[in-house]
């Protein structure tokens, strides 16, 4: 895998499968992203023996370069199978836990934010997916992580339920079900709720009722529910 890409700002980059001669770069990058941020909750970091995991087989992990500098990366991990498995929240039976890849973090440099990477890598990430090996990818996105939010949607996820994960981190978790994708789903009910209104949808989620998109009304951003 070694594909060229040309950036908004007109600059070309290389994407490329990432190794473990790579997790030097990989965590100087994190680092600097970490640094930069603004609400540090939004992003769960990866640990020296998590991105090792991935880098050893259990996973994806993809990374952009520019001039031979990492400047973005996007990771998928296959999860053990715990209590703490995100097929449980999304609805999936324990027989096809085992089905599921989890959409990990994705770090872009903040020098070069703003020209579509994190949309970019998950496209080409989602190609590199056996979609027979795994059907199913879950994620856990914070509420009002707006980017993150519209990240995920436009690769084809559902937001399937609003709990607490990681001890005390209020989180949706989302779900991209290749044999079911969401454009090919019909819905009968539609229903605005407010994002900040987490009891409201979290009675909708237990309704059996999915978040399809998110939208902004003047100064207060809605989730679209619909069943």
């Amino acid at each position: 895998m070694n594909q060229s890409y040309r950036l908004k700002n007109g600059e070309e980059i290389t994407i490329k499968r990432l190794t473990a001669s790579h997790l030097e770069e990989i965590q100087a990058l994190q680092r600097k992203v970490i640094g930069a941020l603004t609400i540090t909750s939004f992003l769960q970091p990866l640990t020296t023996e998590e991105f090792l995991i991935i880098l050893n087989g259990k996973g994806l992990l993809i990374g952009a370069y520019s001039n031979g500098q990492l400047i973005a990366f996007r990771a998928m991990l296959a999860p053990e199978l715990d209590e703490e498995h995100l097929g449980r929240d999304a609805g999936l039976a324990i027989n096809e836990w085992p089905l599921v890849l989890y959409s990990e973090i994705t770090n872009v440099d903040p020098d070069f934010q703003g020209n579509g990477l994190q949309l970019l890598l998950g496209k080409v990430i989602m190609d590199e997916v056996d979609e027979k090996r795994y059907p199913y990818i879950c994620a856990t996105v914070a509420p009002f992580n707006i980017a993150s939010l519209k990240d995920k949607f436009a690769l084809g996820f559902q937001i399937v339920s609003l709990k607490m994960k990681y001890g005390d981190l209020l989180r949706y978790t989302m779900l991209k079900d290749f044999k079911r994708p969401i454009a090919h789903q019909h819905f009968r009910e539609s229903q605005m709720v407010l994002m900040e209104n987490t009891d409201e949808q979290q009675h909708y989620f237990d309704a059996k009722w999915i978040g399809t998109a998110i939208k902004k009304d003047e100064d207060q951003w809605f989730v679209q529910f619909q069943k």
